[in-house]
């Protein structure tokens, strides 16, 4: 029983709740010591240490069967207190005389019997219902709530002057719960309510309707009645009910829920309802019993202008269709709601009909419903949403006739279109057409209404949008969201297109030139597809970032890169690449100038610093020293005497014998120099050749001065010539001072010969470079090769 009452009231409170008491919630929402929640936690009692400065409190669905001043009399700016569907059976209204800024008081599903009256006037909404109150809990204190707005109340009896006491109270709602209301057949209550904009009635669920009372209400603009129960008996108890509720002129919406009636009781309903001020009518959840058979009515003149049927259950298995479906097709009224039905066609209305709005949405229409239908000229919005329509070929077909068809809802339903010549009849004056949720191929784009200014296409099979389709000139708003396209939509076809819907569908590499070349766009949505972050998204992603804010829908949080792996989850914003890693000329042009510059760079630092120099002396000393280890120690010590001859000009003999043979000597080396060691009497000739053949290196320190010293050139030309006889690497040349090479008579070609073949060791001016040239000089020697002494050489001789 609690959970029916819970349906039964829960959304008819949910506006004054949200009126009454959201601009305190928002207000103190940031503090949480403003608002305690202890719903549902078994509560026995009100707990005592609850925060002073609570401003919200919620108790409800739990065990407290008293309240008690001290456990509201330090809660002084308590504003909202819910107490409902505990267990109190008795209320003191003075527990709440420390509490003089409450405005919200919920004791609904309690089993409150009596109460005191000392009410709080600051209460704005009071909810006493779904009690165990025989009358109307309503004493003459209740006339000082002058804020009063909502009024929820629970009788077994009504009695006309019970609510006199608030009868100068303008109320916006008053609930009245009648589940417990029982009175004799003798007797018939009476009720007079005075002024309320909305009265909601609630009966018992499971008895026949039997509630014989008059209810006087003024200023009555919406009336609900929950739980009616009827049968072809009761229904006049029903009608004889509502005809003083429904008399006044202000009453325009009438809504029953939770209805169980026959199809005859039902069709009695309309006829009582047709002729009276009532403007919208709502059923909701009703179920028809016993049988269905064709009901004769005439529909006069109404100002009925929209019938709401939501959620209808059938329990005749066996009728005529025509029975049914022509009490509604004949109504002459211009908006028509049958929803969550099990209704599977709908006739053809008459051709007077004022039908300009029909809703049928989750029924089980076919393709055949209004084929050839030609009575629906004055028919602007048809919505056909959740039925088993197919065929896309056929809705078109269906609206030929609908001259004032704007709008058209088939979403939900199996619709394919698998046609080829793209003949598709559709009537030119739609202009916004939902066909999402469907299975809906490319295709679906040669069969479209010419002039649709608004078409959503979300949640189907497209792949593509073909670049040779119709021209849709007028399509201003198109939603292909959650479809498998891989690129963005080419706006050479929509050229009017505003705005766009895109997400999920396959974009991995979108384009940069859509949004350049879609001027008119105003809000576009691509968030939620798998972004490959790449050289390719680079341009896109700045395009974006050039657009405002407000016309990218969902940015940056639902653009996120899904590839390659290190980039996934990470935003667009906040994909970044080089530029250079983009434009291979950009690349190419760098890496060369780059390779330029360290060209310059080094070959700027070697001449500087003269590391050809150094390269060409480390390189020399390596080469030197490898063939030294390579010669054998027995053939070095043959005929050996010296470790060196040094041939050199007299101009250069200062430097010789200042800088080179001291080295050289100071290494235990033992030098051979023409005028210490040439034999007397000897021709000079064979001076030379004698002194070569016995010296392990031949040393020839080369100068300007060199190449005119005639006996230089035949010191070099006899070593020279031992160099190829004994195929050895005994030749050193010491560049002192640079030869220009035509400074080189012609004559000297051996001279010519070598310095142009062999590698030579130049003395640097620099001091810092000294020992680098003496570790070459040292390095042509073995330093362990012994030599034959001078005088046993003489005598063999």
């Amino acid at each position: 029983m609690i959970k029916d009452k819970d349906s039964i009231t829960g959304s008819f409170h949910f506006v004054y709740i949200v009126t009454l008491i959201v601009g305190t919630i928002i207000q103190f929402s940031d503090e949480s010591e403003f608002a305690v929640d202890m719903s549902n936690m078994n509560l026995t009692h009100v707990p005592e240490d609850l925060p002073p400065k609570t401003k919200i409190l919620d108790m409800s669905q739990n065990n407290i069967s008293e309240l008690h001043l001290s456990d509201m009399s330090y809660l002084s700016g308590l504003k909202i207190l819910r107490i409902s569907h505990n267990r109190i059976w008795w209320l003191d209204f003075s527990i709440f005389k420390f509490n003089q800024d409450l405005e919200y008081l919920d004791l609904s599903y309690n089993q409150l019997r009596n109460m005191s009256c000392h009410l709080i006037r600051s209460l704005k909404h009071l909810d006493l219902s779904f009690n165990d109150f025989h009358v109307l809990p309503i004493c003459k204190e209740f006339g000082n709530l002058t804020q009063l707005q909502f009024l929820g109340l629970s009788a077994t009896k009504l009695r006309q002057l019970d609510l006199l006491p608030i009868a100068h109270l303008h109320l916006s709602y008053i609930l009245l719960d009648l589940q417990g209301y029982y009175a004799k057949e003798s007797e018939k209550g009476s009720l007079q309510i005075l002024d309320t904009k909305t009265l909601h009635l609630v009966f018992h669920p499971n008895q026949l309707f039997s509630v014989q009372a008059n209810m006087l209400v003024n200023n009555l603009g919406c009336l609900q009645l929950t739980n009616i129960k009827l049968n072809n008996d009761n229904c006049q108890v029903l009608i004889q009910f509502l005809s003083e509720l429904t008399r006044g002129p202000t009453l325009l919406n009438f809504t029953l829920q939770h209805v169980k009636t026959t199809w005859k009781c039902l069709v009695r309903i309309f006829k009582f309802l047709w002729p009276k001020p009532v403007q919208y009518l709502n059923i909701y959840n009703l179920t028809i019993v016993e049988s269905i058979n064709k009901e004769y009515i005439h529909y006069p003149k109404t100002a009925l202008k929209a019938l709401k049927i939501e959620h209808v259950k059938n329990e005749v298995f066996l009728f005529s269709q025509t029975a049914l479906y022509t009490i509604f097709s004949e109504m002459n009224i211009m908006m028509l709601t049958i929803s969550d039905t099990p209704f599977i066609h709908m006739l053809c209305p008459p051709p007077s009909n004022t039908f300009k709005f029909l809703n049928f949405t989750q029924n089980v229409f076919t393709d055949s419903v209004f084929q050839s239908c030609s009575h629906l000229v004055r028919l602007e919005t048809l919505i056909l949403r959740k039925n088993k329509l197919k065929d896309l070929y056929k809705v078109g077909l269906m609206t030929k006739h609908m001259t004032s068809l704007e709008i058209l809802d088939v979403s939900v339903n199996s619709l394919e279109y698998d046609r080829y010549d793209g003949n598709c009849t559709w009537v030119g004056s739609i202009v916004v057409l939902n066909l999402s949720s469907n299975i809906l191929t490319d295709s679906v784009f040669r069969c479209l209404p010419p002039k649709v200014k608004v078409l959503d296409l979300h949640d189907n099979r497209i792949r593509s949008i073909p670049k040779p389709i119709m021209k849709l000139e007028d399509l201003q708003e198109l939603n292909v969201a959650s479809n498998s396209l891989a690129h963005f939509p080419d706006c050479g076809t929509f050229n009017r297109l505003s705005v766009l819907i895109i997400d999920s569908n396959s974009i991995s590499n979108p384009s940069a030139d859509f949004l350049q070349s879609c001027h008119n766009i105003r809000s576009i949505s691509a968030g939620n597809n798998p972004f490959q972050c790449t050289c390719e998204l680079r341009e896109f992603v700045q395009s974006l970032g050039q657009v405002a804010s407000k016309v990218v829908e969902g940015w940056p949080d639902s653009y996120k890169c899904d590839s390659p792996e290190n980039y996934k989850g990470t935003l667009l914003k906040d994909f970044h690449v080089s530029p250079l890693s983009c434009n291979t000329t950009l690349l190419l042009v760098t890496i060369g100038v780059a390779v330029l510059v360290f060209t310059v760079t080094v070959t700027a630092l070697c001449i500087y610093f003269d590391l050809p120099w150094y390269l060409r002396m480390v390189f020399q000393w390596t080469q030197t020293r490898r063939r030294a280890r390579n010669t054998p120690l027995e053939e070095l010590q043959r005929t050996i005497q010296f470790h060196a001859f040094i041939s050199y000009s007299e101009h250069d003999s200062a430097w010789v014998k200042n800088e080179l043979v001291p080295c050289l000597e100071k290494e235990e080396l033992r030098i051979c120099l023409h005028e210490r060691n040439f034999i007397p009497g000897k021709s000079i000739v064979e001076n030379i050749i004698n002194c070569i053949e016995k010296s392990y290196k031949s040393i020839f320190v080369l100068s300007p001065n060199f190449v005119q010293s005639e006996w230089c050139h035949y010191e070099l030309y006899f070593a020279h010539h031992n160099l190829f006889h004994e195929g050895s690497n005994n030749l050193i040349l010491i560049l002192l001072e640079p030869i220009p090479q035509n400074c080189i008579p012609s004559k000297y070609h051996k001279l010519r010969a070598l310095m142009t073949q062999r590698t030579y060791l130049e003395w640097p001016k620099e001091k810092s470079k000294h020992g680098l040239f003496w570790a070459n000089i040292r390095a042509a020697f073995n330093m362990k090769l012994t030599l034959i002494a001078e005088n046993n050489n003489a005598e063999a001789s």
